[in-house]
């Protein structure tokens, strides 16, 4: 079941999941005002690989009456994101905005948190495409997708020039991932702004330098456009309430979005900045053998069609040893999605094994 949000939680994370189980995480602005970032809930390790998993959306709603359709002007690059997350027990949806002809675009790192596949639809052609996540910066809630086979795309216009308290905005994205791209007017009430997340065990993923707006903001928001009234892109949406009461809202600016995306589309590799997607087995593994042994797999998943079965013990790819679940994390971050690899294994009898496994994507982390 979806878990509800309480009512008293005033500021969200606006990636709208649409089905899956996962715990929440409480956030709170550096104000200490508490706050809830809408559908960003980490559910910490997936048992098939590293990812986090969104949760949402809220039960209650958000902001006032006066959202309505985006007009033509106003959703001019923009796309629709779904995603399936942890090999298809779940999906979600949210925006992201194209920056590149063809079929760069970017989005919330929240967005794609967690999926093991990504399809963006353009909504003026109705034409979806596959996407590949090139990379990104949690630190920033920043990724950068490209869409297969994609060209001459419509892009965004992006205006970097300071802004400043009391400018009118208007925030536009897939609300509620319905898909249609909905428009929310407002002002900018506050730059600068710092949000801390506080996830379930107690960790917490600072947002920092936000613009702060009292536009209306829900679940499925998140990576679209927060625009001036020249209709150019001052910001990406991140934040929102589920405050019936109140309708204070969050942006990343531009700046600091295509910073990251020229960091990723560059190769640049950084502390922060992290480059395309990692490999899987696709086995979830006891955490408290002192070898790898195997408690679950991925349905049709490499380990599965390889014959490896529940109560098997790896001990080796590729003629390495695999002593512990760090060394297999080790050797399959040297391969990428789609290599093949030789795994060697005993079943629950204690019989060997050797067989040859095509390398599927993890859930992004």
């Amino acid at each position: 079941m979806i878990a509800k949000v309480l009512a008293t939680l005033s500021a969200v994370v606006l990636a709208a999941c649409l089905s899956f189980s996962a715990p929440h995480q409480t956030p709170t602005q550096s104000t200490g005002t508490q706050a809830n970032p809408i559908g960003w809930w980490p559910g910490g390790r997936s048992p098939y690989g590293g990812g986090r998993v969104n949760q949402g959306p809220s039960t209650g709603t958000s902001g006032t009456s006066t959202t309505s359709l985006a007009s033509s002007e106003q959703l001019t690059g923009l796309v629709l994101i779904n995603t399936e997350v942890d090999f298809g027990t779940a999906t979600a949806a949210g925006t992201g905005m194209v920056i590149d002809s063809d079929g760069i675009v970017v989005t919330n790192h929240h967005v794609v948190a967690g999926s093991t596949s990504v399809t963006v639809t353009v909504p003026s052609t109705s034409q979806t495409y596959t996407a590949d996540v090139l990379g990104y910066d949690a630190t920033t809630d920043v990724a950068v997708l490209k869409l297969q086979g994609a060209s001459a795309l419509t892009t965004i216009t992006a205006d970097s020039a300071p802004v400043s308290v009391g400018d009118d905005i208007t925030a536009v994205g897939n609300a509620q991932g319905r898909g249609q791209l909905v428009a929310a007017p407002g002002q900018i009430t506050a730059v600068g702004q710092n949000i801390t997340v506080t996830e379930d065990d107690g960790s917490q993923s600072p947002l920092t330098n936000l613009i702060q707006v009292n536009a209306a903001l829900v679940p499925g928001d998140s990576g679209g456009a927060m625009l001036d009234t020249d209709n150019e892109v001052i910001g990406m949406n991140v934040a929102g309430s589920t405050n019936t009461r109140s309708t204070t809202s969050y942006a990343i600016p531009i700046t600091s979005v295509l910073q990251v995306a020229d960091k990723v589309l560059a190769g640049e590799a950084t502390d922060t900045v992290v480059l395309g997607r990692t490999a899987a087995l696709g086995v979830q593994i006891s955490s408290r053998a002192s070898n790898v042994y195997v408690v679950g797999l991925i349905g049709d998943g490499p380990a599965e069609q390889a014959g490896i079965t529940a109560g098997s013990v790896i001990t080796a790819i590729d003629g390495k040893t695999v002593g512990n679940a760090d060394s297999l994390t080790a050797i399959l971050a040297t391969h990428k999605p789609g290599d093949q690899v030789q795994i060697t294994w005993t079943d629950r009898s204690g019989a060997p094994h050797t067989a040859t496994a095509t390398l599927t994507q993890a859930p992004l982390a």
